[in-house]
């Protein structure tokens, strides 16, 4: 019996103390918010405009693709239409890239 109350003792030790450290980690993590800089309008702005081109020249480089290829070769698919959505699609995987990689995120509460 005082083998199990021991190994309940260490458990709740180890937990306690994990516990701690996550706090510790979120609380650096806040301070470290509060006290960078915030964004300015021109960050924003810019980043409106990456985000933009981010997702408008994949979109244009793939539709002019499919314009060329549907001029050729004719088929009965319309290869700029499904170039366009891969396109987007692309831009799109690109946007999300390029803020994930500049930290725009926010915070969990």
């Amino acid at each position: 019996m005082t083998d199990d109350y021991e190994r309940s003792k260490e458990r709740r030790r180890k937990i306690a103390e994990s516990f701690t450290k996550k706090v510790g980690t979120r609380e650096s993590l806040r301070i470290k918010a509060g006290s960078q800089k915030r964004q300015t309008l021109w960050f924003g702005l810019g980043m409106f405009g990456l985000i933009g081109w981010s997702v408008a020249i994949p979109t244009l480089i793939a539709t002019a693709l499919g314009v060329w290829i549907d001029t050729n070769y004719p088929s009965r698919f319309s290869w700029t239409l499904m170039l366009l959505v891969i396109g987007v699609a692309i831009g799109c995987m690109n946007a999300w890239y390029w803020v994930r990689k500049t930290g725009i995120r926010e915070l969990d509460d």
